[in-house]
């Protein structure tokens, strides 16, 4: 009962789900009576023919729109403040972010910076925006990130060689077009890291000390769509029908985290990646199972719950068995997706590993981890992921 009575916030942007929901883009221009949309993409997808028909919808609507491309992957700090003095040089009123994590993030913080002036990374943090940004319109080109529907933006301060969490309401985008079409022509590695990226969302979505009922259902559903999918997802001969699956598990998963948070994993991953520039969803993948190991004793009921929804058969196991059984399915469920078990570096020393620990031990994630983790816990967790190159 004092469960159920605890007081919980949900947010959620307007979704539109299916096949061509891109092309839905012009019509909401139109609601937001937009002149000259901003879109912030990668370099990469704007080739692709999903992508240069998305761009005949919008100029149905405007005569003129603006593309801002110069993001990659971990988006910098520097890439956030160019793009918001693209966006003002040219009065741009609506931001349209097309791609993966990367550039939705960096849209956020685009739409930030446009309205609240300052730098990116003072907005480091819970709540710490005081004004919401123009319309942000999100099409997710992967199964993963869920960036699209979060309340959380991820930059990276370049200088410092960490990544910082930027977490409020007002960088909720205000529509999100859940399309399979894009993640048709995504590369398999990709798909496989960002699909991990996802199920890691969720799991730490379903132990996390601020759940919810609602954020429960979304949690535990993700699992089993992303469980049953990805190793089909990666494969050649993938079916549209297939990807629409997993984008359902990351839109699933990505409802789930913004509500109720992460944990240790992306605190962990957050340092790993800001410091050695690593793809989010591999280093998700690589600390994942190692940060359940750790956290298994402080939720095991809700462990165990995670174990069914992965069709793991958990009738007379002990609470041990299925920590063991559970640990070793995603184990092989990430080699079968040929992501490795470790991350190579050329300066693998006890001041990596502290700087490491620290980053992670600062990251918001972890404020919301089941089990609160000491210094030397992290840093053995990290021995166990790195190794010299």
């Amino acid at each position: 009962m004092e469960i159920t009575m605890e007081l919980r916030k949900y947010v959620a942007p307007e979704i539109i789900s299916g096949t061509d929901a891109r092309l839905m883009v012009g019509r909401y221009l139109s609601h937001f009576a937009a002149r000259k949309p901003f879109l912030v993409t990668d370099q990469n997808l704007r080739t692709m023919p999903w992508f240069l028909d998305t761009l005949k919808e919008i100029s149905k609507y405007v005569t003129e729109y603006i593309i801002y491309d110069n993001v990659t992957s971990n988006p910098r700090e520097y890439e956030v403040m160019e793009g918001a003095k693209v966006f003002l040089e040219n009065k741009c009123d609506v931001i349209i972010a097309v791609g993966g994590g990367s550039p939705i993030d960096c849209a956020k913080g685009i739409s930030i910076v446009s309205t609240n002036g300052g730098e990116i990374l003072d907005y480091e943090g819970v709540d710490e925006i005081n004004l919401p940004g123009p319309p942000l319109i999100c099409i997710p080109t992967t199964s993963g990130a869920s960036a699209d529907v979060s309340q959380f933006a991820i930059i990276r301060d370049t200088p410092n060689f960490v990544k910082k969490a930027i977490i409020s309401k007002k960088v909720v985008p205000d529509l999100a077009l859940i399309d399979p079409v894009p993640l048709m022509t995504m590369d398999p590695y990709l798909t496989a890291c960002t699909g991990m990226d996802a199920l890691t969302h969720a799991i730490e979505a379903y132990v996390s000390n601020a759940n919810s009922h609602l954020t429960n259902v979304h949690a535990l559903e993700a699992i089993r769509l992303i469980n049953s999918t990805i190793q089909a997802a990666i494969l050649p001969q993938r079916s549209l029908y297939t990807m629409y699956q997993m984008m359902l598990g990351s839109l699933q998963a990505g409802l789930a985290f913004s509500n109720a948070s992460l944990g240790a994993v992306h605190a962990m991953a957050h340092s790993l990646g800001g410091l050695l520039d690593l793809p989010h969803g591999e280093c998700n993948s690589l600390l994942l199972e190692h940060v359940i190991a750790a956290n298994y004793d402080s939720a095991c009921d809700r462990y165990a719950m995670i174990a069914k929804y992965m069709g793991i058969d958990t009738r007379d196991l002990s609470s041990g068995h299925i920590k063991d059984t559970l640990l070793s399915h995603i184990c092989n469920l990430r080699r079968s997706l040929n992501i490795p078990d470790f991350a190579y570096v050329l300066d693998y020393n006890e001041e990596l590993l502290d700087k490491l620990s620290d980053g992670a031990l600062s990251d918001p994630c972890l404020i919301t981890n089941p089990k609160l983790l000491t210094k030397e816990e992290v840093k053995q967790i990290y021995g166990e992921v790195l190794r010299k190159k």
